[in-house]
């Protein structure tokens, strides 16, 4: 897996969630599928009037989330950009051949009322749920930086495998100290629950 299937993914997904903040601190979501999809970048057409768009505008940070019918979950967490206004044209005219239902909702001149934003600096996270053990795995685009997360097991591991023993995807592999593989792991926080040790870490530490 790598950062221009993820989109790829999304591309076929088609009817994405995206997640902001508004105003008063309150988070909000919606579905958008006027979208266009670069190798790279992520396009996408929304009205001036709307408060989705006031919101990219004023923070532009944004996150994505799509689930696809094999159990995949991918999430882009990255800042929207309000397209140059020479290049809106091109984009907006673009996005509506692409999706031709939009020329109902927008007809003729009336989709001069959009603004074409751009997600070009991301981070990716793929998440499988559909094989196993699960696999996950994140990916930065442009400028975007991947965030660690999840656990970490510490130097001051004992061996005594307990996490090991309650791992659901058995994740974690014995050693000194025992190592979670962050590409099967849930973060479910079981093995950090049961460490007599305390000895598993939350990430970032």
């Amino acid at each position: 897996m790598d950062a221009p299937t993820c989109l790829k993914k999304l591309e076929h997904v088609g009817v994405l969630a995206f997640a902001t903040v508004d105003g008063h601190g309150a988070p909000q979501v919606r579905c958008i599928s006027a979208i266009h999809y670069e190798p790279d970048a992520l396009y996408f057409f929304t009205a001036r009037g709307k408060n989705f768009c006031r919101e990219l505008l004023r923070d532009g940070r944004v996150q994505v989330l799509a689930y696809t019918m094999y159990k995949e979950m991918i999430r882009l967490s990255g800042t929207a950009r309000r397209v140059p206004d020479e290049e809106q044209a091109e984009w907006r005219d673009m996005i509506f051949e692409e999706q031709p239902y939009l020329s109902n909702v927008y007809p003729g001149d009336t989709r001069d009322i959009g603004v074409v934003f751009c997600i070009k600096d991301m981070a990716i996270e793929y998440f499988n749920l559909g094989v196993s053990p699960i696999f996950r795995e994140s990916y930065a685009v442009g400028g975007g930086m991947v965030a660690g997360k999840g656990f970490a097991i510490l130097e001051s591991c004992i061996g005594c495998g307990t996490c090991r023993r309650v791992c659901p995807q058995d994740a974690i592999e014995e050693g000194r100290p025992y190592r979670i593989r962050p590409e099967h792991c849930l973060h479910c926080g079981n093995c950090f629950e049961n460490c007599p040790v305390s000895a598993v870490a939350r990430l970032p530490k």
